[in-house]
């Protein structure tokens, strides 16, 4: 490496105390690689969940029985 040269970029894990093992630090590595790699969200061969089929919306709100109910009933809420 030379003086003129441009650093490298920033190590993604740093080992800040300690004397951990080779082994400690390939499960470290390990779970996080894991973690990351599931990240809870729809990959891109996937789509999420329409809001159509949601089973929520299959209920209805009870109606209300008073004069103006009707009108109510159709009101966003």
């Amino acid at each position: 490496m030379t003086a003129d040269s441009e650093p490298g970029p920033a190590p993604a894990l740093a080992i800040a105390s300690g004397n951990p093992s080779a082994e400690q630090i390939a499960a470290v590595v390990a779970v996080l690689s894991a973690r990351a790699g599931s990240g809870g969200v729809a990959r891109s061969g996937e789509s999420g969940r329409s809001e159509w089929s949601a089973r929520y919306r299959l209920l209805r709100e009870p109606l209300i029985r008073a004069p103006g109910g009707w009108r109510a009933s159709a009101l966003p809420r």
